[in-house]
């Protein structure tokens, strides 16, 4: 086997085939990062001319003239091999501190044990925990410090119609959906120059559910990056809404469907005016999609049920377009009964059949330059303090 340096084509031929892919591995994230100062190096381990595995390695100066690592989504690889295992890793630990790094993270898009709905542990199914054992030997620590998230909840496709997938919906859900389409939501995709709308909705809903929003600008930059390869979709769901008469100046929750609850003079020849419910961003890798983020206007979410909506327009083009996995992305943690968790179970409810919980590895963080580490880890903590 050989450690090797490749081209960025090579290996994108690689990832599109492997099955550990994740947008994060991608050419298009490294040209996102470089334009925050991040430098990629594409690297492999080849055995008799062909490539058993593969990552972008994110690099950027970042401490006393030192550099950080990044695998993010990363290394692409089979961990049940241990010899493969070993050797990138080793040899990947050496590339980079050979580059003057001193802190290398990786976090493979790779399940480490198969689990149900409710997630807990399938009896017979796979269990990859020994892979743990193997990067504890190389001295790789579980982290918290990640973009990915170490629960999703995904629902399996394949070889499932359109009226299966409905009927296999929580009521709740299904209801939502028609309700939704009785009030006259309509599902569009964005133009570049629209992209403000999905902007201005979950900058909204951030400081409504406090988390930290993404600029325009990011969302501009993905989609320059990954629209005309068809690997990203930004979709709005709007209706037409009859202005209220109120001084407010809000609009009435009515559909074109549904009886006007404004019935005062002041209504009467008013048109009605477009707007927009909800937004949300997908990403198209390889077998999967994957709902990345979303936000809806609070004005309308229990009248309009529009982000339903929208998961069911794209839930349905991914089983028309044969794609084999819908991933819902991140839930907070293992679901736990005696807790309410409005995200998993707005997730679970499109799938009481099918959809179950995946448990990946985690984020690994090792040290490649001990003082320099260890000064930057006491730095970090009394800055949080």
């Amino acid at each position: 086997m050989k450690f090797i340096e490749i081209t960025e084509e090579n290996f994108r031929k690689f990832a599109e085939k492997s099955p550990y892919q994740s947008f994060m591995q991608t050419p298009e994230i490294a040209k996102l990062r470089e334009k925050d100062g991040w430098t990629a190096h594409y690297l492999a381990v080849e055995d008799k001319d062909k490539i058993k595995a593969a990552t972008i390695l994110l690099e950027k100066p970042t401490f006393l003239k030192k550099s950080t690592f990044l695998a993010p989504g990363g290394p692409l690889l089979d961990f049940e091999d241990k010899t493969l295992a070993n050797f990138f890793l080793k040899n990947l630990k050496n590339y980079a501190k050979s580059h003057n790094g001193y802190t290398l993270q990786i976090s493979p898009y790779y399940e480490l044990i198969e689990r149900s709905r409710s997630g807990e542990i399938v009896e017979g199914g796979f269990d990859r925990r020994s892979t743990l054992k193997t990067l504890e030997a190389l001295n790789f620590k579980p982290t918290e410090k990640t973009t990915q998230p170490k629960y999703l909840f995904v629902m399996d496709l394949k070889g499932r119609a359109e009226e299966e997938l409905l009927t296999d919906q929580k009521r709740n859900t299904r209801n939502h959906v028609r309700k939704a389409e009785k009030m006259g939501v309509k599902i569009r995709e964005l133009k570049r120059e629209e992209l403000k709308i999905l902007k201005d909705i979950t900058e909204k809903t951030s400081k409504r559910r406090g988390f930290t929003d993404r600029p325009l600008e990011y969302y501009e930059q993905m989609y320059d990056l990954f629209h005309d390869r068809g690997e990203v979709k930004f979709v709005v769901a709007e209706a037409e809404l009859l202005p209220s008469s109120r001084s407010s100046g809000a609009w009435q929750g009515e559909g074109k469907h549904a009886v006007p609850v404004a019935t005062g003079d002041g209504d009467a020849g008013r048109e009605r005016v477009k707007v927009s419910l909800s937004a949300a961003m997908f990403m198209l890798t390889g077998d999967e999609i994957v709902y990345l983020f979303s936000g809806s206007d609070e004005k309308y979410m229990h009248d309009y049920n529009a982000q339903y909506l929208i998961q069911w327009h794209i839930i349905k083009y991914a089983a028309k377009n044969g794609y084999k996995r819908y991933n819902f992305y991140g839930i907070h943690s293992l679901p736990n009964e005696n807790e309410d968790d409005g995200i998993y179970d707005f997730k679970k409810g499109f799938d009481s059949k099918y959809g179950h919980v995946v448990e990946l590895i985690g984020t690994f963080e090792t040290s490649l330059n001990t003082p320099v580490y260890k000064f930057h880890k006491i730095l970090s903590k009394l800055k949080n303090l």
